[in-house]
């Protein structure tokens, strides 16, 4: 039974990282969308997130079967706890590269985004979430932690944009609606790396069997 169990949680770690590879590709094409006026980007941001929404409910499945037809001991239950709530964050991501895609599709053609640091901000927040679902297949601590810490450079650049922003307005205020757009594209980000960072603190609650101090 036990071996048939460890099969199943070998499962869930896969499904896991194919969640978050989706996470991973609604991210990049979302940006596409923005940074290379690609609107075809935006049918894929959209086919992703529905996969993502059928991962979640796939795992929540394969999390149910693991709770109901095993006997996990305590260990096994915090892990199976932190996969539930760490899906939450994940399909959340899919909805915040769509809400990213949509603005995008209103700035179509206008340059002003690339006087602002959106793209690597972008890959700063997508690394988070990458880094946040290996460490819990790994069962990294460390790792997880690593993810805590990079919070602070999305945040740095994110109020970084901020400053750019605010400088464009200064400089000509016509540029308003558009650095609006562009803020909410950033908030949007900053929002995704939070919810990498809320993945860590149910990875570290999957290891250890305590909460992560903020």
């Amino acid at each position: 039974m036990r071996n048939r169990f460890d099969e199943q949680l070998d499962k869930l770690n896969l499904e896991l990282i194919r969640m978050g590879a989706l996470c991973e590709d609604a991210i990049s094409a979302a940006v596409g969308v923005l940074i290379e006026d690609d609107d075809t980007l935006t049918d894929v941001v959209n086919d992703t997130e529905q996969k993502i929404n059928q991962k979640e409910r796939e795992i929540e499945g394969l999390c149910m079967k693991l709770l109901l037809s095993q006997q996990p001991v305590a260990k096994d239950l915090r892990l199976i706890s932190s996969a539930l709530k760490m899906i939450s964050d994940m399909e959340r991501i899919g909805d915040q590269a769509c809400d990213i895609a949509e603005i995008a599709g209103y700035l179509k053609g206008n340059l002003s985004k690339s006087r602002i640091h959106i793209g690597e901000m972008a890959s700063a927040a997508s690394e988070m979430v990458t880094s946040s679902v290996d460490s819990f297949v790994k069962k990294d601590l460390e790792l997880a932690r690593k993810v805590q810490q990079a919070d602070d450079v999305v945040d740095g650049l994110f109020d970084q944009v901020k400053q750019e922003l605010t400088g464009m307005i200064a400089w000509d205020v016509s540029w308003g609606e558009t650095c609006v757009d562009l803020l909410m594209v950033a908030k949007y980000l900053e929002r995704i790396g939070d919810h990498a960072v809320n993945i860590t603190e149910w990875v570290e609650y999957s290891i250890t069997g305590k909460h992560a101090a903020r």
